[in-house]
C-alpha cells in the first residue's frame, strides 16, 4: 500500500529544522488537493448517485474508522447548519467515543459493522459513503458490502489503488496521494484529500438540493447571533433590500431564508412561500418561477 510506504525522501526527517518540516508537510498538503482532483470524474459519478437517493427521500449515510471516520463526522456534522440537511448518519467504528479519542482495534469489527448496518435499515433508498485510507479497513468494506446487497448506492473512497473498497462500491473513487511525510501517518496527506473529496460531493449534492441560491446559504439555520447577521445579509444580497426590511422578513418568515426570499422577491404571504417550496424540493429559483395561485 502506498500510504504505508516508506519514502527515502524524508529519512532524515527527524534532524530537519522546523520551517523545513513545515514546508514538507504544506507540499504533501498540495499533493492531497491535486489527487483530489484528479478524482473529479468520479466524484461527479458519486454526487449523481447520492443526489438521485436523496431525491427519493433516502439518507446519506458516511463509513469510516479512524481518521476517516473522524473526517466523515466532521462533513456529517457541518451538513445540517450549512443546508439544514437532517438526513445524515454516520457509522463509525467504535462508535461515538471513536469520534473523539482513537479506538484503533474497531476499524476490524466485522461483526459490528454488520450489526451497526442492520439496526440502521439500510436500504435502496439511502446513499452511503466508506471512507478508508488503506482500502482494506474491515468495518468500512463490511457495511459497503451490506449496504450494496441491500440495494443502497455506494461509494467508496480510498488511497491506495485497486483494494477492496474500491471494487466493493459501485463507484470507486481513488485519492492517490502516495507515501505520507512521516511514514504511515494518513492523518496527513490522505486525510486532507479525504476531506477535500466529501466536501465537494456533499457540497455538489446540496447545493442541488435547494440548500443554496446562487452561492448563499438559504438552508442555513440562524441560530446565534453570528448566523442571524448572515441570515440578514443572505437575504439582503439575495432580493437587493435594505438590512432593516431583510430582518423584518426573516421575523415574518419565522426564520426561514428561503421563505423570507421568496416572500419578499415574489411578494407573498408564508404560506404560500412555503407552499411554492415545498412543490420544488426547497429550491428557490424554481420556487421564485412558480405561478401556480395555490
Amino acid at each position: 500500500m502506498t500510504t504505508e510506504s516508506f519514502d527515502p525522501a524524508y529519512q532524515d526527517l527527524d534532524t530537519w529544522p522546523l520551517d523545513r518540516i513545515v514546508d514538507a508537510v504544506l507540499a504533501s498538503g498540495r499533493r492531497a488537493a491535486q489527487a483530489a482532483s484528479a478524482a473529479g470524474p468520479e466524484l461527479a459519478r458519486a454526487a449523481a448517485g447520492i443526489e438521485d437517493r436523496l431525491a427519493r427521500g433516502g439518507r446519506l449515510v458516511y463509513v469510516g474508522a479512524g481518521t476517516s471516520g473522524r473526517i466523515a463526522v466532521q462533513d456529517a456534522a457541518e451538513l445540517p447548519p450549512t443546508f439544514g440537511f437532517e438526513r445524515t448518519w454516520v457509522l463509525m467504528a467504535g462508535g461515538g467515543p471513536a469520534g473523539e479519542r482513537a479506538l484503533e482495534n474497531a476499524e476490524d469489527d466485522a461483526r459490528a459493522a454488520l450489526r451497526d448496518a442492520t439496526s440502521r435499515g439500510l436500504g435502496p433508498d439511502d446513499a452511503v459513503v466508506g471512507v478508508a485510507a488503506s482500502g482494506r479497513t474491515p468495518y468500512t468494506l463490511a457495511v459497503i458490502e451490506f449496504a450494496r446487497q441491500r440495494g443502497a448506492f455506494t461509494v467508496g473512497i480510498a488511497n491506495n489503488p485497486d483494494t477492496p473498497l474500491l471494487r466493493a462500491a459501485e463507484v470507486g473513487v481513488l485519492l492517490d496521494t502516495g507515501p505520507e511525510v512521516l511514514a504511515g501517518s494518513t492523518r496527513l496527506a490522505a486525510g486532507t484529500a479525504q476531506k477535500i473529496a466529501l466536501n465537494a460531493l456533499s457540497t455538489a449534492v446540496l447545493v442541488r438540493a435547494g440548500g443554496a441560491y446562487g452561492n448563499l446559504m438559504v438552508g442555513m439555520r440562524p441560530i446565534n447571533t453570528k448566523l442571524r447577521r448572515r441570515a440578514i445579509e443572505v437575504v439582503t444580497e439575495a432580493v437587493g433590500v435594505t438590512a432593516e426590511d431583510a430582518a423584518e422578513a426573516l421575523t415574518r418568515a419565522e426564520g426561514g431564508i428561503r421563505e423570507a426570499i421568496v416572500m419578499l422577491t415574489a411578494d407573498v404571504d408564508l404560506d404560500t412561500a412555503r407552499a411554492r417550496l415545498a412543490r420544488h424540493g426547497q429550491r428557490v429559483r424554481d420556487a421564485l418561477n412558480d405561478e401556480d395561485p395555490r
